[in-house]
């Protein structure tokens, strides 16, 4: 009798890791499965687990939103305390300088905050074209592309090396010809033959304003990955529910995406409103002067998040048309027997009215056909944009303080309150 040898096991697959953290990555399966996300990616997250900034997915937010600003504002203190300007010396000293210290102390520390939103947010959102079939089965592999395609740009380090050159050339010109004050500051002192800049202000123009730039710049460029895979997911033959209760085909969940990207938008309000700020303090400018960059500010933030729910308007507007056309066809039909039993009496129905089942379900088909008649051209409700509309004014409200005393503002709220 021949023996045969086992065959040998092969061996487990090595898991593929990481070059600069060590960490495992996940096969592409699992990986489009289970984890899509638009801020775990690119060099700077790899710099984040390196050096002990983050765990993954996304941990230690807190020291990531305590450690950065104070590497951006710590040194300027210092450095202004050295040479004498920090509270006085100078027009205007480092502490008395508002926009400095809103942009690294509140809005600097929001913007790392936001990636943790985002990441759990938009990840559950994309989630929703596969649990509510609006992706169907046959077309999950495009739909899996598109996912790791996004991924693919959002870990390039060629796109992240772009956002660092324009911190140094376009961001710093923006800055030092539109953006600072036309007086002697801690940073600089402005000469008639130009600024001459002090140790704090190398410090400030070469690596507190650069870090803040890129962590700003790395937001555009993730709006933008967002903007091109809804664009993309907008391509495939979509299966809207035309009876889903959110009145938007079952689209209704990219409306989480709103509140899911507030942070970023309200942190450039809060810059803004430092920048304000600190031109009322220092130069004599009033509030009302701002009043149409405020507005437009504003409505510029709104359509930034806003916009790209737009691009279903074309799915939801032939699935409004489908719904009406085939349920109006069913509720004639329905109608028109409801008509013969109960109002013509055609067949000598004896069945007492009182009680049939026949008067609850006309009523169910109408409000059936008014969730039909009522889906939305666009993923998201007015109150959405109200409540998006609220948080970006909120940075805004203490400076009404600069034309309006505290007492008279809680007069008037309490008012408007009662």
């Amino acid at each position: 009798m021949k023996i045969v040898p086992p065959k040998p096991r092969p061996d487990p697959p090595v898991p593929e890791r990481d070059g600069l953290s060590g960490t495992e990555i996940p096969d592409r399966e699992t990986q489009l499965e289970s984890d899509f996300s638009l801020t775990l990616g690119g060099p700077l997250y790899q710099l984040y687990l390196r050096v002990q900034l983050a765990k993954a997915p996304l941990e230690l937010l807190v020291r990531r939103a305590t450690v950065i600003p104070l590497v951006c504002w710590l040194p300027l203190l210092l450095l202004s305390l050295a040479a004498g300007h920090a509270l006085s010396g100078v027009p205007v000293p480092f502490l008395l300088d508002l926009e400095v210290h809103v942009r690294f102390l509140l809005g600097l520390p929001l913007l790392i905050v936001a990636e943790l939103i985002v990441h759990q947010r938009i990840n559950l959102i994309v989630r929703q074209f596969l649990d509510r079939n609006i992706v169907a089965q046959e077309d999950r592999w495009r739909f899996d592309a598109i996912m790791a395609s996004t991924m693919r740009m959002r870990n390039s380090a060629v796109g992240e090396a772009i956002l660092l050159v324009l911190c140094f050339t376009l961001g710093h010109w923006v800055w030092r010809e539109h953006l600072t004050i036309r007086v002697t500051t801690w940073y600089a002192e402005n000469a008639i033959t130009g600024p001459r800049i002090y140790g704090a202000g190398y410090w400030y123009a070469f690596v507190s304003l650069p870090i803040f730039r890129f962590i700003l710049l790395r937001w555009y460029f993730r709006l933008f990955l967002w903007y091109q895979f809804l664009w993309r997911v907008r391509g495939l033959p979509l299966h809207l529910n035309l009876f889903h209760p959110d009145k938007a085909g079952g689209l209704g969940f990219l409306g989480g995406s709103i509140l899911a990207f507030s942070p970023v938008l309200v942190a450039h309000t809060v810059f803004l409103a430092g920048l304000i700020g600190d031109r009322i303090w220092h130069t004599g400018d009033t509030l009302p002067a701002f009043k149409m960059q405020i507005v437009a500010a504003v409505l510029f933030l709104m359509l930034l998040v806003l916009a790209p729910l737009s691009f279903f308007v074309i799915h939801l507007g032939r699935a409004r048309r489908i719904a009406i056309r085939e349920y109006g066809g069913l509720a004639s039909r329905y109608v028109d027997d409801f008509r013969r039993k109960w109002i013509k009496n055609e067949s000598g129905n004896a069945e007492p009215l009182l009680g049939t089942s026949d008067i609850q379900s006309l009523a169910d088909l109408g409000n059936a056909f008014n969730v039909i008649s009522d889906i939305s051209l666009l993923p998201y409700g007015k109150k959405a944009i109200v409540r998006l509309g609220i948080l970006l004014v909120l940075p805004m409200l203490p400076l009404t303080l600069t034309i309006m005393p505290l007492k008279q503002m809680v007069d008037v709220l309490l008012k408007l309150a009662l």
